[in-house]
C-alpha cells in the first residue's frame, strides 16, 4: 500500500507525463503550420490575451502557450512533491532535469515567437521538449518500480497439467474444418493491424493522389506474405506449441494439417505474395521477400528461442509494412516511412511484454526467453512503460516530417495517454486482468493512430 504522499505525487507525475507529452505535439504541430507567424509577440498574442476562435493558426499558436503555462505549473508542483517526498534520488534527480530544462524551453519558445527562426532552431525546441519527456517518463518509471523486484520464475520444460486443447474447429467438419485449419495457419489476427501499418506508408507517400489499384496489390500482397510467414512459423514451433496451453490446439501442432501440406501452402503463399509485389515494383518485392525470411527464419529459428530481446529486436518484421507501403508509390525509401516504421519497432515491446506477462509459465513451459520468465514481472512492467515513453516521441517525430494535422495530434494525445494510464494501473494491480487491458490498450492506440494517419494524409 502506498501512503497518501506518494499516490499524490504518482498521480500528478503521470498527469505531468500525459501533459509534456501533449505540448511535443502542439509544439510541432504549431512549427509544422508556422502558427507562431500569426503570433508575433509574446506571451500575449499581439498585445491580446484572448485571441478569435475563426483564425486556425493563432488558435493553435494561442493553444500551445496555454497548454505550455498549464504543463509548467504541474511540473512545478511535481518537482515540489519529490524535493519535500520521500523518494529515491534517481526519481528525485530525473524530475529535477525536467525541472530545469522546462524554463530553458520557454525561452526558447519565447525566442521562436518574436523572432524568425530557422529549421536547426526548431529543432533544438523539440529536442529540448523531448528531452524533459524523457526526464518525466524515467521518473515515472522509476517511482513505480517497486523496492524488491520480483524475481524471474524458473524455466520449466514439463507440464503437470494436461495441455488445453480447445475444439476450435469441433464443430465444422470435413472441406470447412479443413480450410478453416488452413486459415488460422496464416496467422489472421496479425493481418489487420500489418494491412493498416501498410495503408498509412501509403497515404503518407502520396496523399490523397494514392490510387487503388496500389492499394489493392500491395495489401495483397501482404495479406500473402503474413499468411506465408505465419505458416512458416507454425511448422516451425509445432513442437514447442505442444508443450504450452495457449498454442497446443494450432492446425501444424495437433497434425490437423500434415508437415508436408502446410509446408507446400506456405511455399505456394510467399511465390504468391511475390509475384503480386512485383506488379508493384521490384522493391516492394524486396521488401516481402525480407519481410518472410526475417519472421519465419530470423525470429522464429534463431531469436525467440534464445534471446531475452527477442521482441525487441524482432519488432523489425512488424515495421516492414511501412517502408513497403511507401515503396509501392515511391519506388524508393523516405524519412516519414523511416519515422514511421520507427513508431511500430518501438510499440512492439510496449505491447507484447503485456502478453508476456500474461502468458509467462505457458512461455516458461514452452522455454523462450522472455522478458518476464527471465528477468522478472516487474522488470517487464518498468520496460513496457520506457517502451511506451519511447513510442510516444516517435509518434511526436512523425508530426515533424510529415503535413499531418490536428487529428493525428489529438489522436497520438488521447490514446497514449489511455495507454499510459492502463500501464501504470499494471503496476498496481499485477495480474493477468490488468495485463490484457494494457495490451487492448496498446492495439486501440496504434490502430486508432494509423487510422488518423490514413485520413489525415487522404482526406483533411
Amino acid at each position: 500500500m502506498q501512503d497518501s504522499s506518494s499516490g499524490l505525487f504518482e498521480r500528478t507525475l503521470t498527469a505531468t507525463a500525459v501533459g509534456v507529452y501533449l505540448l511535443v505535439v502542439v509544439g510541432a504541430t504549431t512549427s509544422l503550420v508556422n502558427a507562431a507567424s500569426a503570433c508575433s509577440t509574446w506571451p500575449a498574442c499581439n498585445g491580446h490575451w484572448l485571441v478569435p476562435l475563426t483564425d486556425p493558426k493563432l488558435l493553435i499558436a494561442w493553444t500551445h502557450r496555454a497548454v505550455a503555462l498549464v504543463v509548467g505549473l504541474c511540473l512545478l508542483a511535481t518537482a515540489a512533491l519529490a524535493l519535500l517526498g520521500d523518494l529515491r534520488p534517481r526519481v528525485k534527480a530525473a524530475v529535477g532535469f525536467a525541472a530545469v530544462l522546462y524554463p530553458v524551453q520557454v525561452v526558447l519558445g519565447a525566442y521562436a515567437a518574436t523572432t524568425a527562426t530557422t529549421t536547426s532552431f526548431a529543432a533544438v525546441h523539440l529536442v529540448v521538449g523531448m528531452a524533459i519527456f524523457v526526464g518525466v517518463v524515467l521518473a515515472l518509471a522509476w517511482t513505480l518500480e517497486p523496492e524488491a523486484s520480483s524475481g524471474p520464475v524458473g524455466m520449466s520444460f514439463t507440464d503437470p497439467e494436461p495441455a488445453d486443447t480447445p475444439g476450435t474447429t469441433g464443430d465444422l467438419s470435413g472441406l470447412r474444418a479443413t480450410a478453416y485449419a488452413y486459415f488460422r495457419l496464416m496467422k489472421p489476427r496479425l493481418m489487420w493491424l500489418l494491412c493498416l501499418v501498410a495503408s498509412a506508408g501509403m497515404a503518407l507517400a502520396a496523399g490523397p493522389n494514392l490510387q487503388v489499384g496500389t492499394v489493392v496489390a500491395t495489401l495483397t500482397g501482404g495479406v500473402l506474405s503474413i499468411g506465408a510467414s505465419g505458416t512458416f512459423n507454425h511448422v516451425l514451433e509445432r513442437d514447442v506449441d505442444q508443450r504450452m496451453n495457449r498454442t497446443a490446439d494450432r492446425p501444424a501442432a495437433t497434425a490437423q494439417i500434415p508437415v508436408r501440406n502446410a509446408i507446400a501452402f506456405g511455399v505456394l503463399l510467399a511465390v504468391a505474395s511475390l509475384a503480386v509485389f512485383l506488379s508493384v515494383n521490384l522493391l516492394v518485392a524486396v521488401f516481402g521477400l525480407f519481410a518472410i525470411v526475417f519472421y519465419s527464419v530470423i525470429y522464429t529459428l534463431i531469436l525467440k528461442p534464445n534471446t531475452v530481446q527477442n521482441t525487441v529486436i524482432g519488432g523489425l518484421a512488424g515495421s516492414l509494412p511501412a517502408l513497403i507501403g511507401w515503396a509501392a508509390v515511391t519506388d524508393g525509401v523516405g524519412l516519414p516511412a523511416l519515422v514511421l516504421a520507427g513508431v511500430i519497432f518501438l510499440w512492439t515491446p510496449a505491447h507484447f511484454y503485456n502478453l508476456a506477462l500474461a502468458y509467462k509459465d505457458d512461455y516458461a513451459r514452452g522455454g523462450f526467453p522472455m522478458m518476464p520468465v527471465v528477468r522478472g514481472e516487474a522488470e517487464t512492467r518498468k520496460h513496457i512503460l520506457l517502451w511506451l515513453g519511447a513510442t510516444l516521441l516517435a509518434a511526436g517525430a512523425l508530426a515533424t516530417v510529415t503535413t499531418l494535422g490536428w487529428l493525428y495530434a489529438v489522436t497520438t494525445v488521447v490514446f497514449g495517454a489511455v495507454f499510459l494510464v492502463t500501464v501504470v494501473k499494471l503496476h498496481h494491480e499485477r495480474d493477468d486482468a490488468a495485463a490484457f487491458r494494457s495490451f487492448h490498450a496498446s492495439n486501440a492506440y496504434l490502430g486508432a493512430l494509423l487510422v488518423a494517419i490514413v485520413v489525415d494524409a487522404l482526406v483533411l
